[in-house]
């Protein structure tokens, strides 16, 4: 733990002093009292770990209409924090949003999508053994993100959405700080502005054609963000600096929660902040973010390898127990570089207990990123599954003046 600690003193961050954090008396008292001495050492050396927490209390009123409550617990959106696979969530509600608006074309989210090469770094994706026909599509895609967090499915969102439009919609939604540079392949920076030509076809017939895009979008790159004390670069050499992060995806935790909110409760935040889905793409996207592994049949996953926590951090990561069938978690984590982060909305069908979390870490005791060698299983996972424990247990407990419907959120598994 000591060596932790010095480690993470490298911790560097080259922007301004943040007067921004935000700390929930209510929330920490919460947490610290029902926690284990290993996790009050987390809690203790908040500079060390970087963590982040936000816990939404959801109270309905007489006609089912959810309120909100946010406590917050060290959150700060300066405090910069990888996001890994987390930004797979805006990528797929997007993505959704704009097949919507190609459906004159009579293409929808099944409809082979077939993606070609036209610059560097590209490649082609013409196949796709995991769908029941072997043939790519959106919404295959989108299963994969979910079902157990797919890079190759999350850079061909990437490239159906393009670089700037992804970035120009986010910010009309009223994200001006997330920023999606990259996708999850070793690219330039002018390889991840140029995305493919792709084509829509089915039975041999072109539906839909989509030309090669270039972003010319402007991106704050103001204000750098250095991490670690050394680092592995894309050849496998170790740079004896701080990795520069500077110009990597940023996803401030605040947003994250605000994002998942505004698709599982659309009436809760006002339209213009609210994507353009159907009521059948809200009812894909709530299977497909709380279904498991193991009840998807295409694709069709080892278990033994991608278990029913796998992607599930808060309550049930730190073991390998099937989650029980009368919980159910809407949810979409990332891990890389030491960061582990979890954006989550927790149902409990058989209790009628509903709430989210949103938590981030740093897990990195050597120092050195891109090594493959994090505290994800000594210090990262126990941290997210106590924590939920100890929200779920709160939850469990409280008193609600009405006890909510969930039928919503109840889908029907492969």
């Amino acid at each position: 733990m000591q060596r932790f600690i010095l480690s993470c003193l490298l911790f560097v961050q080259l922007i301004p002093v943040s007067a921004q954090q935000r700390t929930d008396p209510f929330l920490e008292r919460l947490v610290r009292s029902k926690a284990s001495p290993a996790l009050l050492r987390v809690l203790d050396k908040p500079d060390s770990f970087h963590y982040q927490l936000i816990y939404t209390r959801i109270d309905r009123d007489k006609q089912n209409r959810p309120h909100f409550h946010n406590y917050y617990l060290h959150v700060d959106a300066l405090d910069y924090f990888n996001p890994a696979s987390t930004v797979k969530l805006p990528l797929a509600f997007l993505a959704l949003e704009k097949m919507d608006s190609l459906a004159r074309y009579g293409v929808d989210k099944s409809t082979p999508m077939l993606t070609d090469t036209a610059y560097g770094g590209q490649q082609i994706a013409h196949t796709d053994t995991s769908s029941a026909e072997g043939l790519p599509s959106l919404a295959q895609y989108i299963r994969k993100i979910f079902l157990v967090s797919d890079n190759d499915a999350y850079n061909r969102l990437y490239e159906f959405l393009g670089q700037e439009a992804i970035n120009r919609r986010l910010q009309q939604l009223g994200y001006p700080d997330l920023r999606i540079t990259r996708r999850f392949v070793p690219m330039t920076e002018d390889e991840n502005r140029h995305t493919n030509p792709i084509r829509f076809e089915r039975n041999g017939l072109t539906l839909y054609q989509q030309p090669a895009a270039y972003s010319s979008f402007v991106f704050d790159f103001s204000h750098p963000v250095l991490i670690g004390n050394a680092y592995y670069d894309r050849h496998d050499s170790l740079v004896h600096s701080p990795m520069d992060f500077t110009r990597h995806n940023n996803f401030p935790l605040a947003d994250a929660q605000q994002i998942l909110r505004s698709v599982l409760f659309p009436a809760s935040v006002s339209p213009d902040r609210r994507f353009r889905l159907s009521p059948e793409d809200y009812r894909f996207l709530y299977q497909y973010m709380s279904e498991l592994p193991r009840e998807s049949a295409h694709p069709r996953y080892d278990t033994a390898e991608y278990f029913d926590s796998y992607t599930k951090f808060f309550l049930f990561k730190s073991g390998r127990t099937p989650l029980p069938p009368y919980i159910r978690i809407f949810n979409k984590p990332g891990w890389s570089y030491g960061f582990l982060t979890d954006i989550a909305y927790i149902v409990d069908f058989e209790h009628k207990v509903e709430f989210m979390l949103t938590g981030t870490i740093y897990t990195n005791s050597d120092g050195i990123l891109n090594d493959d060698k994090y505290d994800y299983d000594q210090i990262g996972y126990p941290f997210f599954k106590e924590v939920g424990d100890i929200i779920y247990r709160y939850e469990l407990g409280r008193s609600r003046k009405y006890r909510p419907d969930l039928s919503a959120f109840r889908a029907t598994y492969e």
